[in-house]
């Protein structure tokens, strides 16, 4: 049955570096065929490629750490507003309606996760790692799909009356 409760967030344990849920739900979702030490080791290693880079580079808009830059471009991903599709009176409109909090981080993980395997030609880890640091910068793919998701919203603002 659709929109059953799970405990999968009781369930959820912090992940062993930095002890923090949202990032041990973040390996969950990079998680392929249930290998979650190849994924936790992808993450960790695009953590500390972007860490490198951090120490490397000195830009004073990015913060110091690489978990900060992990959040940030998670928070620059999120949605604000989506559109969905409304039946009324034979017609199917786009009505914008705000998003919860739990769909957008899972909409934010999953448009990062996504542009990232779309790049092909190099391993996981730096892909991630790249898409992670735009995304922070506020660029990337993730976030061209954030701003696309509110431009549409936007340009259906007129239809937002069926919202109910």
């Amino acid at each position: 049955m659709a929109g059953r409760i799970t405990k999968s967030e009781s369930q959820l344990k912090p992940d062993p570096r930095h002890s923090s849920l949202v990032l041990s739900k973040f390996i969950n979702c990079v998680m392929v065929d249930g290998k979650k030490a190849v994924a936790q080791r992808c993450v960790y290693d695009a953590l500390d490629i972007i860490q490198a880079r951090l120490d490397k580079e000195k830009d004073e808009s990015m913060p110091n750490e690489a978990f900060e830059v992990f959040t940030k471009a998670i928070d620059n991903a999120k949605p604000n507003v989506e559109v969905r599709s409304k039946r009324v009176g034979g017609a199917n409109y786009q009505v914008p309606m705000p998003v919860t909090q739990k769909r957008r981080q899972s909409l934010g993980f999953r448009w990062i996760i996504q542009s990232a395997r779309a790049d092909k030609g190099k391993p996981m880890c730096k892909r991630l790692a790249k898409e992670l640091y735009d995304a922070a910068r506020g660029e990337g793919k993730a976030v061209t799909t954030r701003e696309q998701t509110h431009r549409m919203a936007e340009a259906n603002k007129a239809f937002s009356h069926f919202a109910w």
